[in-house]
């Protein structure tokens, strides 16, 4: 696949994510770039490393702004807490072109992206179904109704039509 076209399906898939999905996507990034880091670190790349960290304190950071402190309580302030662990911390892979803080910091993350991926999926799977059941629900389109027919009968009154009725789902 072009990079291009990877761009493109990139785009619709940040696009087109829940929240909790998107949180998930983060969290997925931030991991790989630690591994960036790591990887760099072992080929001995000082910039590849310094770009992989860099990316790793903006999501963490992004992370960290998104936070709702009032709504989030207790969990909004231990994972405040723990971006902020977590960019201190990383701090020393740059600095000592150490791994193990990057690696630490992945041990840390994992279990969180863990919990956003089965939240999301199962959003997307209560979407799924909420759809399937709009959709069913539905009532069909009924006809028109015809105009009145003329009663060529002698008394010469209109034939009213029958009420068609409606029904109404859920």
């Amino acid at each position: 696949m072009n990079q291009n076209a990877a761009r493109i399906y990139g785009n619709q898939q940040v696009n087109t994510a829940s929240p909790a999905k998107m949180v998930q996507m983060l969290y997925d990034k931030m991991i790989s770039s630690l591994r960036e880091a790591i990887l760099a670190i072992e080929k001995g790349d000082i910039q590849a490393r310094c770009d992989a960290t860099t990316k790793t304190h903006e999501l963490i950071a992004h992370l960290s702004d998104t936070l709702d402190m009032e709504s989030g309580g207790e969990i909004a302030r231990n994972l405040e807490n723990l971006y902020l662990f977590s960019l201190r911390h990383l701090m020393a892979v740059d600095r000592y072109n150490d791994p193990k803080p990057a690696q630490d910091v992945i041990n840390l993350m994992i279990p969180l992206r863990d919990s956003w991926k089965e939240l999301a999926d199962k959003s997307e799977g209560e979407m799924r179904i909420a759809i399937q059941a709009a959709q069913t629900a539905q009532p069909k389109p009924t006809p028109a109704p015809q105009p009145a027919a003329k009663n060529t009968s002698d008394d010469d009154t209109d034939v009213k039509p029958r009420s068609g009725g409606f029904s109404i789902s859920a």
